[in-house]
Protein backbone atom coordinates (compact mmCIF):
# COMPACT_ATOMS: atom_id res chain seq x y z
CA UNK A 1 0.00 0.00 0.00
CA UNK A 2 1.33 3.34 -0.85
CA UNK A 3 0.55 7.01 0.58
CA UNK A 4 1.54 10.43 0.00
CA UNK A 5 1.60 13.31 2.12
CA UNK A 6 -0.48 16.41 2.89
CA UNK A 7 0.74 18.94 5.60
CA UNK A 8 0.03 21.34 7.29
CA UNK A 9 1.63 24.54 6.31
CA UNK A 10 1.13 26.34 9.81
CA UNK A 11 2.85 23.28 11.14
CA UNK A 12 5.84 22.19 9.38
CA UNK A 13 8.90 23.92 7.40
CA UNK A 14 9.09 24.40 3.52
CA UNK A 15 11.73 21.69 3.45
CA UNK A 16 9.87 18.84 5.81
CA UNK A 17 7.18 18.95 3.50
CA UNK A 18 9.13 18.55 0.26
CA UNK A 19 10.56 15.70 2.01
CA UNK A 20 7.38 14.20 3.42
CA UNK A 21 5.95 14.01 -0.51
CA UNK A 22 8.16 11.05 -0.80
CA UNK A 23 5.64 8.02 -1.20
CA UNK A 24 6.29 5.07 1.33
CA UNK A 25 5.34 1.67 0.65
CA UNK A 26 4.24 -0.60 3.71
CA UNK A 27 2.98 -3.87 4.46
CA UNK A 28 -0.84 -4.70 3.74
CA UNK A 29 -1.61 -4.73 7.39
CA UNK A 30 0.31 -1.81 8.71
CA UNK A 31 2.00 -3.79 11.11
CA UNK A 32 5.46 -2.31 10.55
CA UNK A 33 6.92 0.49 12.98
CA UNK A 34 7.19 2.84 10.10
CA UNK A 35 8.60 6.32 10.30
CA UNK A 36 6.00 8.97 9.62
CA UNK A 37 6.89 12.73 10.73
CA UNK A 38 8.85 14.40 12.92
CA UNK A 39 8.97 18.13 14.00
CA UNK A 40 11.67 19.98 15.95
CA UNK A 41 10.57 22.77 17.95
CA UNK A 42 13.25 25.20 17.17
CA UNK A 43 11.84 27.97 19.51
CA UNK A 44 12.45 25.96 22.54
CA UNK A 45 16.24 25.94 22.00
CA UNK A 46 18.93 23.45 22.02
CA UNK A 47 20.97 21.72 25.18
CA UNK A 48 24.43 21.64 25.60
CA UNK A 49 25.93 18.23 26.00
CA UNK A 50 26.37 17.12 29.63
CA UNK A 51 23.77 20.05 31.02
CA UNK A 52 21.50 19.03 33.77
CA UNK A 53 18.65 18.97 30.88
CA UNK A 54 20.44 16.38 29.38
CA UNK A 55 20.64 14.46 32.21
CA UNK A 56 16.74 15.04 32.69
CA UNK A 57 15.94 13.74 29.25
CA UNK A 58 17.89 10.68 29.54
CA UNK A 59 16.59 9.84 33.04
CA UNK A 60 12.69 10.17 31.25
CA UNK A 61 14.31 7.91 28.74
CA UNK A 62 15.57 5.38 30.41
CA UNK A 63 12.23 5.68 33.05
CA UNK A 64 10.25 5.09 29.70
CA UNK A 65 12.16 1.93 28.91
CA UNK A 66 11.91 0.17 32.18
CA UNK A 67 9.33 1.08 34.04
CA UNK A 68 5.03 0.05 32.93
CA UNK A 69 4.38 2.41 31.05
CA UNK A 70 4.64 0.40 27.67
CA UNK A 71 1.68 -1.79 29.41
CA UNK A 72 -0.42 1.00 29.38
CA UNK A 73 1.01 2.75 26.24
CA UNK A 74 1.05 5.80 27.29
CA UNK A 75 3.14 8.14 30.02
CA UNK A 76 3.45 11.90 30.93
CA UNK A 77 6.58 12.54 32.75
CA UNK A 78 8.45 15.58 33.53
CA UNK A 79 11.52 16.70 35.81
CA UNK A 80 13.40 19.30 36.62
CA UNK A 81 13.41 22.89 38.98
CA UNK A 82 14.19 25.43 36.74
CA UNK A 83 13.04 27.15 33.64
CA UNK A 84 16.28 25.66 32.13
CA UNK A 85 16.43 22.45 33.30
CA UNK A 86 12.52 21.24 33.09
CA UNK A 87 11.54 18.87 30.80
CA UNK A 88 8.16 16.62 30.28
CA UNK A 89 7.97 13.93 27.56
CA UNK A 90 4.73 12.16 26.38
CA UNK A 91 4.43 8.99 24.71
CA UNK A 92 1.52 7.33 23.26
CA UNK A 93 1.53 3.78 21.68
CA UNK A 94 -1.62 3.38 19.33
CA UNK A 95 -4.84 1.53 21.09
CA UNK A 96 -3.48 -2.23 19.56
CA UNK A 97 0.03 -1.66 20.74
CA UNK A 98 1.10 -2.93 24.47
CA UNK A 99 3.56 -4.19 26.19
CA UNK A 100 7.29 -5.11 23.98
CA UNK A 101 5.37 -3.67 20.60
CA UNK A 102 4.59 -0.46 22.39
CA UNK A 103 8.29 -0.20 23.69
CA UNK A 104 10.42 -1.41 20.57
CA UNK A 105 8.52 1.47 19.29
CA UNK A 106 9.42 3.79 21.46
CA UNK A 107 12.59 2.67 21.79
CA UNK A 108 12.95 3.31 17.92
CA UNK A 109 11.12 6.85 18.26
CA UNK A 110 13.70 7.99 21.02
CA UNK A 111 16.64 6.90 18.84
CA UNK A 112 14.46 8.49 16.00
CA UNK A 113 13.88 11.77 17.67
CA UNK A 114 18.17 12.22 18.78
CA UNK A 115 18.48 11.31 15.26
CA UNK A 116 16.64 14.11 13.35
CA UNK A 117 16.61 16.42 16.27
CA UNK A 118 20.24 16.62 18.10
CA UNK A 119 20.13 18.54 20.75
CA UNK A 120 17.23 20.07 20.06
CA UNK A 121 15.32 20.59 23.74
CA UNK A 122 11.85 19.66 22.25
CA UNK A 123 10.37 17.80 19.43
CA UNK A 124 7.45 15.68 18.13
CA UNK A 125 7.81 12.40 16.45
CA UNK A 126 5.46 9.77 14.92
CA UNK A 127 5.97 6.23 14.49
CA UNK A 128 3.05 3.99 12.72
CA UNK A 129 2.50 2.49 16.41
CA UNK A 130 3.65 5.45 18.40
CA UNK A 131 4.37 9.04 19.39
CA UNK A 132 7.06 10.76 20.78
CA UNK A 133 6.22 14.58 22.18
CA UNK A 134 9.26 16.12 24.35
CA UNK A 135 8.49 20.13 25.34
CA UNK A 136 10.10 22.86 27.52
CA UNK A 137 6.57 23.72 28.65
CA UNK A 138 4.59 22.49 31.58
CA UNK A 139 0.58 22.59 30.48
CA UNK A 140 -2.20 22.33 33.10
CA UNK A 141 -3.73 19.61 33.56
CA UNK A 142 -5.76 18.51 32.03
CA UNK A 143 -4.00 20.19 28.47
CA UNK A 144 -6.04 21.71 25.83
CA UNK A 145 -5.75 20.23 22.25
CA UNK A 146 -3.37 21.70 20.08
CA UNK A 147 -4.62 22.11 16.76
CA UNK A 148 -1.17 23.34 15.27
CA UNK A 149 0.68 19.99 15.21
CA UNK A 150 -0.96 18.41 12.69
CA UNK A 151 -0.25 16.48 9.57
CA UNK A 152 -2.46 14.36 7.30
CA UNK A 153 -1.99 10.87 5.07
CA UNK A 154 -3.67 9.41 1.68
CA UNK A 155 -3.69 6.83 0.03
CA UNK A 156 -3.69 7.69 -3.93
CA UNK A 157 -6.55 5.80 -4.64
CA UNK A 158 -9.72 7.26 -5.36
CA UNK A 159 -12.95 5.76 -4.11
CA UNK A 160 -14.49 3.88 -6.75
CA UNK A 161 -18.34 4.21 -7.06
CA UNK A 162 -19.70 7.15 -5.21
CA UNK A 163 -17.45 9.01 -3.20
CA UNK A 164 -19.54 11.74 -1.91
CA UNK A 165 -21.96 8.53 -0.35
CA UNK A 166 -18.56 6.61 0.78
CA UNK A 167 -17.76 9.74 2.79
CA UNK A 168 -20.52 10.18 3.95
CA UNK A 169 -20.55 6.99 5.23
CA UNK A 170 -17.28 7.08 6.38
CA UNK A 171 -17.64 9.96 8.49
CA UNK A 172 -20.54 8.20 10.02
CA UNK A 173 -19.12 5.41 11.34
CA UNK A 174 -16.25 7.32 12.75
CA UNK A 175 -18.56 9.45 14.53
CA UNK A 176 -19.65 6.46 15.61
CA UNK A 177 -16.53 5.12 16.73
CA UNK A 178 -16.01 8.61 18.98
CA UNK A 179 -19.02 7.53 20.86
CA UNK A 180 -17.11 4.85 22.08
CA UNK A 181 -13.76 6.00 22.60
CA UNK A 182 -13.57 5.79 26.42
CA UNK A 183 -12.71 1.97 27.44
CA UNK A 184 -11.55 0.57 30.56
CA UNK A 185 -8.45 -1.74 30.16
CA UNK A 186 -6.73 -4.36 32.69
CA UNK A 187 -4.72 -1.49 33.90
CA UNK A 188 -6.52 1.86 33.10
CA UNK A 189 -8.64 3.59 30.83
CA UNK A 190 -8.00 4.23 27.37
CA UNK A 191 -9.44 6.98 24.75
CA UNK A 192 -9.32 4.29 21.41
CA UNK A 193 -11.94 2.74 19.56
CA UNK A 194 -12.05 0.49 16.38
CA UNK A 195 -14.28 -1.41 14.37
CA UNK A 196 -15.09 -2.45 10.79
CA UNK A 197 -18.53 -2.00 8.65
CA UNK A 198 -19.54 -3.12 5.44
CA UNK A 199 -20.17 -0.44 2.69
CA UNK A 200 -21.48 -2.05 -0.16
CA UNK A 201 -19.12 -4.56 -1.54
CA UNK A 202 -16.41 -3.53 1.11
CA UNK A 203 -15.32 -3.67 4.34
CA UNK A 204 -14.09 -0.44 6.17
CA UNK A 205 -11.57 -0.48 8.90
CA UNK A 206 -11.18 2.39 10.99
CA UNK A 207 -9.79 3.71 14.51
CA UNK A 208 -9.78 6.77 16.69
CA UNK A 209 -7.49 7.84 19.48
CA UNK A 210 -6.67 10.20 21.59
CA UNK A 211 -3.71 11.34 24.17
CA UNK A 212 -4.99 10.93 27.74
CA UNK A 213 -5.27 14.10 29.79
CA UNK A 214 -6.82 16.01 26.99
CA UNK A 215 -9.89 18.22 28.07
CA UNK A 216 -11.41 17.93 25.10
CA UNK A 217 -11.02 14.45 23.44
CA UNK A 218 -13.97 14.18 21.58
CA UNK A 219 -13.80 17.65 20.06
CA UNK A 220 -10.43 17.17 18.77
CA UNK A 221 -11.24 13.87 16.91
CA UNK A 222 -14.59 15.52 15.38
CA UNK A 223 -12.16 18.22 14.15
CA UNK A 224 -9.86 15.90 12.78
CA UNK A 225 -12.14 13.65 10.44
CA UNK A 226 -13.10 16.97 8.85
CA UNK A 227 -9.88 17.09 7.24
CA UNK A 228 -10.12 13.73 6.13
CA UNK A 229 -12.38 14.79 3.28
CA UNK A 230 -10.56 18.30 2.94
CA UNK A 231 -11.41 19.75 -0.55
CA UNK A 232 -13.57 17.14 -1.57
CA UNK A 233 -10.33 15.05 -1.67
CA UNK A 234 -11.77 11.22 -1.30
CA UNK A 235 -9.66 8.32 -1.25
CA UNK A 236 -9.62 4.78 -0.34
CA UNK A 237 -8.18 5.56 2.94
CA UNK A 238 -6.37 8.44 4.92
CA UNK A 239 -5.50 9.52 8.53
CA UNK A 240 -5.08 12.74 10.47
CA UNK A 241 -2.60 12.70 13.06
CA UNK A 242 -1.49 14.65 15.82
CA UNK A 243 0.20 15.49 19.15
CA UNK A 244 -3.77 15.00 20.69
CA UNK A 245 -5.28 12.52 18.77
CA UNK A 246 -5.95 11.14 15.50
CA UNK A 247 -8.22 9.17 12.97
CA UNK A 248 -7.86 6.58 10.09
CA UNK A 249 -10.09 4.86 7.53
CA UNK A 250 -8.93 1.84 5.16
CA UNK A 251 -10.03 -0.16 3.03
CA UNK A 252 -8.20 -3.55 4.47
CA UNK A 253 -7.80 -4.83 7.99
CA UNK A 254 -4.18 -2.57 9.32
CA UNK A 255 -4.93 -3.31 12.82
CA UNK A 256 -4.21 -6.27 15.38
CA UNK A 257 -7.16 -8.36 16.56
Amino acid sequence: MKFSYSLSKRSFPPILAIQLLIIHSVSSLNLTNEYLNHKCILNQGKYNSGSQYEDNLNWIFREIHTRLYAITGFSHISVGKTTTDFVVVTTQCRGDTYESNCRTCLDTAIAGFRKRCPSNKGGIIWYNQCLLYISTIKEKIPIKTNYKNIFSMHNPNNVRGDAKLFAMRAMDFLSELILKVEKTTKYRLIFYAAGEKKLGKNKLYAMVQCLDLRIDCKRCLAWSITKLFKNGDIKQGARVLGTDCNVRYELYPFLRS
